[in-house]
């Protein structure tokens, strides 16, 4: 895959600015639009923040630059990264306006946690270049993305894809089927359901499930995935496993009243001061910079060992 094409990111937020860092890193001319001044107005501050927290180049965020006008945005644009908020309606606003003005070659990737490519690209004129990228927050430091094949995206925008995303550092996955939530979420909502049934249950407090995880199974994961691990420990005692478990674990098939109790309550997280913990801005400071310095030192050492 070429440096130097011309990428235009949609949306200057949470994932945009994130996103165009990673593919300035890999040496590709990056727009960034965004409607809202105020978000543009802080693109500089925020990619100078990541900057200092990667130790990157300076050269890197000069090759990144912000647009409130769409056309300038898309002059010339090979490649296209939607990252606008998680609207199906809007996204397929957006997906209108490109196609009015970009080439029938250039592909369109938009970004989405659990929305359906498929009905993203419902009313499009070229469906066949319309390509999920799920990045995973922050996109800077959490190097994976699923790539997602819509009914009718083509397996050359596939492949074009992930040649993109694999050279720019990250692990680019196809996801062969478009399906709500993709791979990842659905395996991390999956775990999110029985935590709170346990809780739900008076089985534990929420620290002890976190505690499980972290210092149990969750120290395992980034470098032994679940069907290894069955395969390690052998197939035949993963089934006397489920055979045992599987028929009692949580099965609620809505939301979980337990979550739908606290959220009604006003105890809706950090931001509330209240969720299945008890927070401070302190406390919860400690928790995004522990996370993040984390990440960082995760995400340097993948990059020195892939240079």
């Amino acid at each position: 895959m070429k440096t130097g094409q011309n990428i235009t990111i949609i949306g200057a937020g949470l994932m945009g600015h994130g996103i165009a860092h990673v593919m300035a890193c890999a040496g590709h001319n990056v727009r960034v639009f965004d409607r809202s001044d105020d978000a543009l107005a802080r693109l500089p501050e925020r990619l100078s923040e990541i900057a200092e927290l990667l130790g990157t180049d300076s050269a890197v965020t000069a090759r990144i630059t912000g647009h409130a006008d769409l056309t300038a945005a898309l002059a010339d644009a090979d490649f296209v990264i939607e990252a606008a908020i998680e609207n199906l309606e809007i996204k397929r606003f957006i997906v209108a306006e490109l196609e009015a003005i970009i080439s029938p070659e250039a592909i369109i990737a938009t970004n989405t946690s659990a929305l359906p490519i498929t009905e993203i690209a419902a009313q499009a004129r070229h469906p066949e270049r319309i390509v999920g990228a799920h990045f995973w927050n922050p996109p800077h430091l959490v190097r994976l993305v699923e790539v997602v094949q819509a009914e009718r995206t083509s397996d050359a925008t596939i492949a074009a894809t992930i040649a993109l995303f694999e050279a720019a550092g990250h692990r680019a996955v196809h996801v062969k089927k478009d399906i709500a939530g993709f791979i990842g979420n659905r395996l991390q909502h999956a775990l999110k359901r029985e935590a709170i049934a346990l809780v739900a249950a008076g089985i534990c407090d929420a620290r002890t499930v976190d505690d499980v995880v972290k210092c149990g199974f969750g120290q395992r994961l980034a470098v032994l995935g679940p069907l290894e691990q069955s395969d390690l420990v052998g197939l035949n005692l993963t089934k006397a496993i489920h055979d045992t478990l599987i028929p009692d674990l949580d099965c609620t098939q809505t939301t979980h009243p337990y979550l739908e109790a606290l959220i009604a309550a006003g105890h809706t997280g950090m931001a509330a001061g209240q969720g299945f913990y008890s927070w401070t801005p302190e406390t919860a400071q400690a928790v995004r910079d522990r996370l993040s310095q984390f990440l960082a030192a995760q995400a340097k050492t993948k990059g020195t060992s892939q240079s």
